[in-house]
């Protein structure tokens, strides 16, 4: 199984010459596991570029899974030229109660007002699922478990399992506990924490919401994102094998992803790295 990612960025897009190296796309991964067709984990503005390349493939079919449908992960599924490709089959698992809201929900952003394009009008096949915290469903070769996280308006993580691999994806989230409590202060974790490292158990590669440092994160604890210290303590209570470090703050340049790469190569405790826009994770070695 691999991970590709195609957009690193949170919050918002931020092209230009300050994130060449590390990119400024928001939110899409594509995981791939042989020949199986593809999962595309949120449709931030990464997505335009793996549209372009998945069409140049010979199979018509992906599943699409929303982790939330907040902008910057929405961003770029008008723009995923899969959904204008006549006899593309596409199913898209959003968090909702039923089909009928899943198809709602992401048809206000393609109403013919926000977007010139209407959902109905799509000459794809697009299917809709709802998913819930808790629920398990498969996506192809892939079983997909999902967990609520701390985030206002929600967001469900998922684990995605294939081939004895095991892959998580954890965005967006705040922290389960304040500093100084819980599994980061070094003590037994509280409930909430002790769910999400049950979830994240032995996995093989964690991509983990890491949008601030812990000052930021004191500033700003009810935006809903977290800071590498806590994702690494959890991912070691865990005893996951890798963690990446994700959604990345829209001021963060090149030069300051160049810091945090060099700060966190050398944590001993954890194999920790940095997701970079374009690179591929092999979850086999």
């Amino acid at each position: 199984m691999n991970v590709t990612f195609w957009g690193v960025r949170g919050s918002i897009p931020t092209p230009g010459a300050e994130t060449q190296r590390w990119g400024g796309n928001t939110a899409c991964l594509e995981v791939r596991d042989g020949d199986h067709p593809p999962l595309v984990l949120d449709c931030g503005t990464g997505a335009r570029r793996l549209g372009f390349k998945l069409l140049g493939e010979a199979h018509r079919e992906l599943d699409l899974v929303f982790t939330h449908l907040h902008m910057d992960h929405v961003f770029g599924f008008p723009f995923f030229v899969p959904i204008y490709t006549p006899g593309y089959k596409i199913r898209v698992t959003v968090p909702s109660y039923s089909e009928e809201e899943a198809r709602e929900k992401l048809a206000r952003y393609l109403n013919g007002t926000y977007h010139p394009t209407r959902l109905k009008d799509l000459p794809s096949e697009v299917r809709f699922r709802p998913v819930r915290p808790g629920r398990e469903f498969q996506c192809g070769a892939f079983k997909v478990q999902g967990i609520g996280l701390n985030h206002p308006g929600g967001s469900i993580g998922y684990r995605v399992e294939s081939n004895g691999k095991s892959f998580c994806y954890i965005t967006d989230t705040a922290p389960f506990a304040r500093p100084g409590e819980g599994a980061d202060a070094g003590e037994v974790p509280l409930l909430a924490e002790q769910k999400v490292i049950d979830f994240l158990r032995g996995a093989d590669v964690v991509v983990y919401d890491t949008m601030y440092d812990l000052g930021e994160y004191l500033e700003k604890m009810t935006w809903g994102h977290s800071y590498p210290e806590y994702a690494a303590s959890l991912c070691i209570a865990a005893k996951v094998k890798q963690l990446i470090l994700f959604h990345h703050r829209p001021n963060a340049s090149d030069d300051d992803m160049d810091r945090i790469e060099r700060h966190w190569a050398a944590f001993k405790d954890l194999h920790v790295t940095v997701a970079r826009e374009g690179e591929t994770v092999s979850l086999e070695g």
